[in-house]
């Protein structure tokens, strides 16, 4: 159909300038409309808050297509839509007995649209949400159909794939028996000793966030998600980092209504209702924000923290809240922890859009002395020719993107000025 009225993204800061916005209800439906187009992009949850879905040309939602969710119960994988959130796929598996190895904060993003972009959860031990991928189904540019799995020597730039290679209408991903989490939220833990115990922290629960304006000589709070029956540290628990237990349930948000997010209190229940931050029934987060986010290897995390505590008079003013929290290496090519351990350093900002993009490049400069790969969906201001040095794969990609679309069809102005001009 023809836009007759603005389509925005979640947060509300960018509007798609799409001629035309097509439904597709079928896999043989949308190979035609690929097939028939000459520039396409994909729409998915919206929740990306740059250009990179955005196109002047085709846009596609896979909405309207049929939702699957194939849980093969001997391979110990599910076969999922493209378009399905992260909510309603952890429902599935939980009530048959299953589970993801993680889930992002925001369980309303679609599967393929996170994936594709490298988004994460948290926790030393787990990979991104990409890295439970183990097959990638495609419509490419000529409308043909294209299936990669784990055994082709390059699947690894299949995954975290930026939309550049084709339309995904399919993954098959590798699930876990279900577990239940408890979660606690603790207050006010002294930076300095996190900060000398880095590694201690992040080794007290399955997933740990730390939220922080990055003002003053306190972590804001620390989120614990512990699997019920792990044998873990109780440092925290002893005091031994400062803060104590929350005893109402909190919101990242100083202020905000701590009821519309993931149980707490220390109350176990199943992995799907704990590991995202924010309940599916409610909007998450803010609303009206915007939001970039930084991945930096591991063994400089105490160094990257301290240079954005540094920086607080130019972060803060602008700052809703930030978020540290421990992701483990992958060999998937775009993936912003390809190769290395490592941490996100991710900001909510203020819906001020030019003030934020001003300070930017500021923020950048001073993480580019330990590798910072920032987060392909969110707002940032490195181009193609500064991210080419941080991606030991990056050629790779374009070589294999350039094979799949040699006339550009799935290309943009975000992947031009990001990839292709480097």
């Amino acid at each position: 159909m023809e836009l007759e009225t603005k389509e925005l993204n979640w947060a509300g800061n960018l509007e798609y300038r799409a001629s035309e916005l097509l439904y597709p209800t079928s896999v043989e439906q949308l190979q035609e409309q690929v097939r028939a187009a000459s520039k396409v992009r994909v729409l998915g949850s919206r929740h990306s808050f740059n250009d990179i879905a955005d196109t002047s040309e085709t846009m596609i939602s896979q909405a309207k297509m049929p939702q699957v969710i194939d849980i093969d119960t001997q391979a110990m994988s599910v076969r999922v839509s493209g378009g399905i959130t992260y909510g309603a796929l952890a429902d599935a598996l939980h009530a048959a007995g299953f589970a993801l190895h993680n889930l992002a904060s925001l369980p309303h993003i679609s599967v393929a649209g996170a994936v594709s972009t490298g988004t994460h959860g948290s926790g030393e031990a787990h990979g991104n949400l990409a890295t439970a991928v183990s097959a990638v189904e495609l419509v490419l540019a000529d409308g043909s159909q294209l299936t990669v799995n784990r055994n082709d020597p390059e699947f690894n730039g299949y995954v975290v794939s930026l939309g550049a290679l084709g339309v995904i209408t399919h993954l098959t991903l590798d699930v876990v028996p279900s577990f239940d989490v408890q979660q606690t939220v603790y207050e006010q833990l002294a930076w300095d000793k996190v900060l000398n115990n880095f590694d201690g922290i992040q080794a007290s629960a399955y997933s740990v966030s730390l939220f922080t304006d990055w003002s003053g000589d306190l972590v804001g709070q620390t989120w614990l998600k512990r699997r019920v029956g792990d044998a873990l540290l109780d440092d925290i628990d002893q005091g031994k980092f400062g803060g104590l237990a929350a005893i109402a349930p909190m919101h990242p948000l100083p202020g905000a209504d701590g009821a519309i997010c993931s149980e707490q209190l220390g109350v176990a229940g199943p992995w799907s209702d704990r590991l995202s931050h924010f309940r599916m029934d409610f909007m998450p987060s803010a609303g009206a924000e915007l939001q970039t986010e930084y991945l930096v290897p591991r063994e400089y995390a105490v160094q990257a923290i301290t240079a954005m505590r540094e920086l607080s008079s130019v972060i803060t003013p602008l700052l809703l809240v930030a978020e540290v929290r421990t992701i483990a290496a992958d060999e998937l090519w775009l993936s912003g922890n390809y190769g290395r351990d490592g941490i996100a350093l991710h900001f909510t900002w203020k819906p001020q859009q030019e003030d934020v993009e001003a300070i930017l490049p500021q923020v950048e400069a001073a993480l580019a002395p330990f590798e910072a790969r920032p987060h392909w969906g969110k707002l940032f201001t490195a181009a193609a020719t500064e991210l080419e040095k941080l991606y030991p794969k990056f050629n790779d990609f374009i070589e294999l993107a350039q094979r799949l679309d040699p006339a550009g069809k799935f290309h943009n102005e975000f992947l031009d000025r990001n990839l292709f001009d480097a």
